[in-house]
């Protein structure tokens, strides 16, 4: 008895172990292949927010003082990023093709820190498809589609708001955009970015799985534009 106890459950593991196999093998058809994905993600971040949290952390790294000197960021693209339907593509080129120094700093007034773009397309540009300056002019496209509340683009004063309330300030902003085309994410206190989920040619669209990933949090706070 105790010898067909061992028999049966080393049939167990090896059919466990067969039925993980076969679906890491569906899942590695398409994984990280270059340009085979279902939707972008426009992900804004609110830079006050990313400032007071590196500065609390003591950090004041190259990055950190790119963006937040003494120019006054709002919301600056953190990145578009290739998307499944469940999960997203990453890396999908080791080592990336690496990006021409004047495709970065052409970026900088919608992303200003270098180290954030170099980043943003190795980790992200290189599952686009794209080659780098269509990438990056994706990127520029999918931010002018998105037009930002009139009422967030010079806070003078910290403001707490409910999740909700940020994203129908977005719809009512941005004919087209629905809840559940948008989500808010958050740190333990601080509004962190308003996500936009975009087709492959940058038209707004749903997206459950990141919806379902959007701040739970009642209200979140948003730092003051520096300089306001």
């Amino acid at each position: 008895m105790p010898r067909l106890v061992t028999i049966s459950r080393f049939l167990i593991s090896f059919a466990i172990v067969l039925c993980g196999a076969v679906g890491a093998s569906a899942q590695d058809r398409r994984q990280n292949a270059p340009g085979e994905f279902d939707f972008y993600v426009l992900s804004l971040s609110w830079s006050p927010s990313f400032c007071e949290a590196a500065s609390e952390r003591g950090n004041n790294g190259r990055g950190t003082q790119a963006q937040c000197g003494g120019r006054p960021y709002s919301f600056v693209v953190h990145g578009l990023w290739p998307q499944y339907e469940r999960g997203f593509p990453e890396y999908c080129q080791r080592p990336s093709p690496r990006l021409a120094r004047n495709i970065m700093t052409s970026m900088l007034d919608l992303m200003p820190a270098p180290g954030l773009i170099y980043n943003e397309w190795d980790k992200h540009g290189t599952c686009s498809g794209l080659g780098e300056r269509a990438y990056f002019e994706a990127i520029r496209k999918a931010r002018a589609a998105v037009k930002i509340p009139e009422e967030f683009l010079q806070l003078t004063e910290p403001k707490t708001i409910a999740p909700d309330e940020l994203e129908t300030a977005f719809i009512k902003a941005n004919p087209g955009l629905s809840n559940s085309a948008i989500s808010v994410t958050c740190d333990s206190k601080r509004l962190s970015e308003v996500r936009i989920c975009l087709s492959k040619d940058l038209q707004f669209r749903s997206c459950e799985e990141i919806d379902r990933r959007a701040c739970r949090r009642d209200q979140v706070l948003m730092p003051p534009v520096r300089g306001g």
